[in-house]
Formats: C-alpha cells, sequence, structure tokens
C-alpha cells in the first residue's frame, strides 16, 4: 500500500464502478439493489476504519483493511456477473 490517499481512492473507485456496473446492465431486479446496498455499507464501513485515528500499528491495520476491500471487491464482482 503506497499511501492512505491512494487507498481511499481505490475504494471510492472500485466500489462506485461496481454501482455503476449493476446500473449500466440495467437491472432493476430487488438482486441489483441488494448489490447497491452492499456496497454503500461496504464503502461506509471502509472509510470510517481508513479514517480512524486510535490506531496501535498502522501499518497492520492499513494491510488488514486492504485485504478486507479486496475480498469484499471480489464478492461484489462475482455477485455483478451473477446477474
Amino acid at each position: 500500500m503506497a499511501s492512505v490517499r491512494n487507498l481511499k481512492k481505490n475504494v471510492n473507485y472500485v466500489l462506485g464502478d461496481i454501482i455503476s456496473e449493476v446500473i449500466w446492465i440495467g437491472n432493476n431486479s430487488e438482486e441489483g439493489e441488494k448489490i447497491v446496498q452492499e456496497a454503500f455499507v461496504a464503502y461506509d464501513d471502509l472509510i470510517a476504519r481508513i479514517n480512524a485515528k486510535q490506531v496501535e500499528n498502522k501499518k497492520a491495520h492499513f494491510s488488514k483493511i486492504n485485504e478486507d476491500f479486496k475480498k469484499i471487491a471480489n464478492q461484489l464482482v462475482d455477485k455483478v456477473n451473477a446477474l
């Protein structure tokens, strides 16, 4: 991870692309809405964790966030592909 700024940008871009892909597909089903809601919840959670100030080991903290982000993004992409 190069910087916190780049991590925030990656979270924003990737989750935004997932949301736009669901909208682009034009699938107004409940499944599509659930995926969009999951992306919003994941975004809020990840940004809150990134902005946390009281962290003992910053390197481990941000590494864990990065791993969780990749896992969440892959799960959401799999759900979008299943639509």
